[in-house]
C-alpha cells in the first residue's frame, strides 16, 4: 500500500532530482567564456525581467506569448542580450509551436549544449558571443536542414531589412 509518507519520499526525491537536473544544465555554462561577459547585475540593468529569465537563467516564455512568432517580413532576428544577428527571415516558418521557429541560424551566430533537464536530453542553443539561452533545436523542421531551432521571442528583437 502506498502511505502519505511513500508520497511525501517519492515528492521530495522529484523535488531534488528536478532542482538538480536545473541546476546542474544551468552549471553547464557557468564557467565557459564568451566575447561579451557580464554580471547578473549588469544584465539585469539592460535586459527586461522576462528576458533575464530567458537569456540568463535559460527560462522558456509561454508558447503564443511572442509577438516575434507571427512577423515575417523581411529582416533579421539579433540576440536581444549582445545584439548579435542570428536568423535571417528567409529561414523563418509557422511551426505552430507558438514560438518562433527558423530552419537553420546564420553560420557562427550559436552555439550549442546538451541539456538533461526534466528527464530528457535536448539541444539547447545559445547566442554564441555572450551565452544568452534561445531556445532549443528539434529534428523535425522542413527542407532544406530538417531542423527546427525553437526559439524564445523575447530571447530576440527583430531588424527590418533596410529599404535599398
Amino acid at each position: 500500500m502506498f502511505t502519505r509518507r511513500d508520497f511525501t519520499r517519492a515528492a521530495a526525491g522529484l523535488a531534488v532530482t528536478l532542482g538538480s537536473g536545473a541546476t546542474a544544465h544551468a552549471a553547464g555554462q557557468a564557467g565557459a567564456k564568451f566575447e561579451i561577459m557580464k554580471t547578473d547585475e549588469e544584465w539585469k540593468s539592460i535586459l527586461s525581467n522576462e528576458q533575464f529569465y530567458v537569456l540568463r537563467k535559460h527560462g522558456t516564455e509561454r508558447a503564443g506569448s511572442s509577438p516575434l512568432d507571427k512577423v515575417y517580413a523581411a529582416g533579421s532576428y539579433h540576440c536581444a542580450g549582445c545584439d548579435l544577428p542570428l536568423f535571417n527571415s528567409e529561414t523563418k516558418f509557422d511551426s505552430g509551436t507558438g514560438w518562433p521557429s527558423f530552419y537553420m541560424p546564420i553560420e557562427n551566430a550559436t552555439g550549442s549544449t546538451t541539456d538533461t533537464s526534466f528527464f530528457m536530453t535536448r539541444t539547447e542553443i545559445h547566442c554564441r558571443r555572450c551565452g544568452g539561452h534561445l531556445g532549443h533545436v528539434f529534428e523535425d523542421g522542413p527542407k532544406p536542414t530538417g531542423l527546427r531551432y525553437c526559439m524564445n521571442g523575447v530571447a530576440m528583437k527583430f531588424v527590418p531589412k533596410a529599404a535599398s
